[in-house]
């Protein structure tokens, strides 16, 4: 066997995928394999630029591949993850762009991230937020949002007040805590008590689960805008890029 031959042999099992690999390794006896196998390693270690160059390559294909796979889930799912109930829409329930925020009142990033979203409809009267709760972070997240939802259902024209006050409160957010932040808005906690427990909130947190399983999402904060996904505290420019492209071409990445 050439030389030349034994190096094509090399790169074919540099870059196959495994099973492939053991395809072209068949060809060849103990001896050439071995020799293959030895140019392989020598060429690796002499240009290890290489598998970084194919780490990238994996990383880009997996991004596009996952890209591709978010749009269709958003086509999917669009007319629940761009849906709120009347009343509890933040920024103009008219506008011309919508922003989902998936949160959890204990995550430390959406505390953060709250500027954010304030600096962003303080600039922009067109931006149309909705928020979904998805309490990631266990049990006292899963009160604090089963308070939260029934504020939604009792009094949606305070909503938005109570989910800055408890979003922006320091410590952890429970249902007491919830409770408290309601009371001090002036809802009584009665009323409350009774939506917590309402076929309503259990399926508002069932369908932002869902949602967010059907997304991919795992973590809090992650945004929304058209036809992308924004996981993470990105900050208030990269939200802002998202929303002018959408305007530009209908897409988050023009």
């Amino acid at each position: 066997m050439t030389r030349k031959t034994l190096l094509a042999a090399a790169a074919g099992l540099a870059f196959a995928l495994p099973a492939a690999a053991q395809t072209a390794q068949s060809r060849f006896d103990a001896e050439a394999t071995q020799e293959i196998e030895s140019i392989v390693h020598q060429y690796l270690v002499e240009h290890p630029e290489v598998l970084l160059e194919a780490l990238d390559s994996l990383e880009a294909k997996r991004a596009t591949e996952q890209m591709a796979s978010q749009k269709t889930a958003i086509e999917e799912h669009g007319a629940e993850l761009f849906a709120s109930p009347e009343g509890t829409v933040l920024g103009n329930p008219e506008g011309d762009v919508t922003l989902v925020e998936f949160f959890d009142y204990n995550c430390g990033y959406c505390k953060q991230a709250q500027a954010d979203m304030d600096a962003l409809l303080a600039a922009d009267p067109n931006i149309r937020f909705v928020l979904k709760e998805i309490p990631v972070l266990g049990p006292q997240s899963l009160a604090a949002s089963r308070v939260s939802l029934a504020v939604r259902e009792v009094a949606p024209d305070r909503y938005a007040e109570f989910h800055r006050t408890l979003l922006g409160s320091r410590g952890v957010a429970d249902e007491a805590v919830a409770l408290g932040v309601a009371e001090d808005l002036g809802i009584e906690t009665a009323a409350l008590r009774a939506a917590m427990d309402s076929p309503a909130v259990a399926e508002a947190l069932a369908e932002s689960n869902e949602l967010a399983e059907g997304l991919a999402i795992n973590g809090t904060p992650t945004y929304v805008v058209a036809d992308g996904i924004l996981a993470g505290a990105v900050g208030k420019d990269a939200l802002a890029a998202g929303i002018a492209n959408v305007r530009e071409c209908g897409s988050t990445a023009c």
